[in-house]
Parts: structure tokens; C-alpha cells; sequence
């Protein structure tokens, strides 16, 4: 474990901000987890929150032809589900009939999910399912933002929902959200390009988190001086999608916000370890298996 200064209670807490980013580093399921269970999904989300103890559930949502606001990445259903088509050319009682587990593999190589009644969530069964949960949400398109927007307030799920927009026209402060948003592709393209540059101080994105790769197209984004300067504008940075634990581990040396990851497990494991966050249910239960086994062998 990293010095006292880095423990889970004590992590800095210099940054003022929205409620919802409190408690960093945050655990962030990526899709849910989408190395362990089928992405966007029901069954992700469950055990991202029960087996993970994963503090934000990270979705992306699409309209149906009907207007229904449903938690997919791809603007077709072809890569994840037994069927093909646009999803905004697919009418709900269509893409609710889908297997989204057919094509999942776990990362044994096994169709784990398949068959097994695993479908295409609307994000009210999400809201509703985990009233108590953070969910990080990304309007694909323009035309789904203001049913995204409409869908949280009806909850009165504004307080625990980032949303986040790579695209100008999707951004939720277009569309009269009150509740925290993450910057634009724009935004963090310029505050790229600006952040080390001698009057790179005169701007700020006017969003309440970075939320960035670690790279991208060949070009680091993610650096010490890019949280540092995010840090001194009091915008937290979230960092996706990191699945290997050497780049989990430097990045929390870096001091950012957030990870989310697809490898739920490996960073359930360097969180307890980097930053004494206690361990969730899944890691608790494969200690204990562990333990179990070593005495009865000696035994």
C-alpha cells in the first residue's frame, strides 16, 4: 500500500465539487464490467454493485423508433445481440426480444451468458433497480439527450447521474440538465491542447469532470501535468478504459479521480491494495476459498 497520505478515507479531498464525485478514487464499471458479464446489461450492473462493490455503474444510452430510451453502445444491435439493425430503427417489443448475452464471452473463451434470458435494459429498470447507486451515462446521439434528460428528472435521479456527451449537440446542458456533466469531445480536445501552454490557465472547461483515455490515436492524454492542471480548476479526471493493473496502478499514482474499468476484478484488487479501500464480497469470498482450501490441505 501507497503512503497514509493515499488511504481510501484520506484520499485528497481538496477539490470542491458536486456531491456525486465524492469518494475518490472512484471504482467505475465500464459498461458494467464488460469483460465479466454481458456490457449494458442487467446482469453486469447486478454484479458490478453486489459482487464489486463498484461505486459507478458506467452505461450508454440509444432511442428506440418508438422513443424508448435504451442502455446500448453501438448504434446497432449486430456486435452484442442474436439480431441486426439500428436500434433507433427498432421499435421496444423488437430489441426487448434480443438475447444482449449471445455473442458475451468471459475471459475463459466460454459463451457463459448465452441463452439465459439476459436482454437490453431501459434505463428507468436501471434507475429503478439501484436507487442508491451512481450511474455515469453518455448520450450516443443528439436525439436521444433530451429523452436521457427527461427519463433522470422523472426519477428525480439528478443528484446521482453524470451525465456525459462526446458530441456538442448531445451535451446535457443543451437540454436544461440541472445534475453534474462531463466535458465534451471539444472541450477536452482544447483543454488538451492548452493545459501546458504559458496562458493555458485562461481555460476552463465549464464541466464537472475530464473524463478521458488514457491515449489516444498514438498520443498520451493522460500525463501528471494534465491532473495536475485539471486539479488546479477544480475538475476532477476520470480515465477509461483501463484494464491492466500496471496502468491502474499509475495512473493512481497520478492521483486521478477515477478508473473504470472493464476488468472489474484486477481493479477491485489494486484499489485494496494501492489505497486500503476494503475488499468487496467477490475478493472477500475468493480469500476465504483460498484459505479453506490451504487448510484442508494441510490437513
Amino acid at each position: 500500500m501507497r503512503a497514509a497520505r493515499r488511504g481510501w478515507a484520506g484520499w485528497p479531498a481538496r477539490r470542491p465539487g458536486h456531491p456525486y464525485l465524492a469518494g475518490a478514487p472512484l471504482f467505475i464499471a465500464h459498461r458494467g464490467g464488460a469483460a465479466l458479464a454481458p456490457e449494458n446489461t442487467m446482469a453486469a450492473f447486478t454484479a458490478a454493485v453486489e459482487q464489486w462493490d463498484a461505486d459507478v455503474l458506467e452505461m450508454d444510452v440509444h432511442r428506440t423508433a418508438d422513443g424508448r430510451v435504451v442502455v446500448i453502445h453501438d448504434a446497432t444491435v449486430d456486435r452484442t445481440c442474436d439480431g441486426s439493425g439500428a436500434v433507433r430503427e427498432l421499435p421496444w417489443s423488437e430489441v426487448r426480444a434480443l438475447d444482449a448475452g449471445h455473442r458475451f464471452r468471459d475471459p475463459a473463451g466460454e459463451p457463459a451468458f448465452r441463452g439465459r434470458g439476459v436482454g437490453i435494459p431501459l434505463l428507468d429498470e436501471v434507475l429503478e433497480t439501484f436507487p442508491d447507486t451512481r450511474i455515469n451515462v453518455e448520450a450516443k446521439t443528439p436525439e436521444v439527450a433530451p429523452l436521457l434528460v427527461e427519463t433522470v428528472l422523472r426519477h428525480g435521479a439528478q443528484h446521482r447521474v453524470l451525465m456525459a456527451a462526446e458530441l456538442e449537440g448531445a451535451r446535457p446542458s443543451r437540454h436544461g440538465y440541472p445534475g453534474p456533466h462531463g466535458a465534451s469531445r471539444r472541450q477536452i480536445r482544447l483543454f488538451h491542447l492548452l493545459h501546458h501552454r504559458p496562458l493555458g490557465f485562461l481555460y476552463t472547461p465549464r464541466a464537472d469532470a475530464l473524463q478521458v483515455p488514457d491515449a489516444w490515436m498514438g498520443t498520451r492524454v493522460v500525463t501528471p501535468r494534465f491532473v495536475r492542471e485539471a486539479h488546479r480548476r477544480n475538475i476532477p479526471v476520470h480515465v477509461w478504459t483501463i484494464d491492466e493493473p500496471a496502468d491502474m496502478r499509475r495512473l493512481l499514482s497520478w492521483e486521478v479521480d477515477g478508473i473504470q474499468s472493464d476488468r472489474l476484478d484486477r481493479l477491485a484488487r489494486v484499489l485494496v491494495e494501492e489505497t486500503g479501500r476494503p475488499p468487496p464480497p467477490a475478493l472477500s469470498a475468493a480469500g476465504a476459498g483460498a484459505a479453506a482450501t490451504t487448510g484442508e490441505q494441510a490437513t
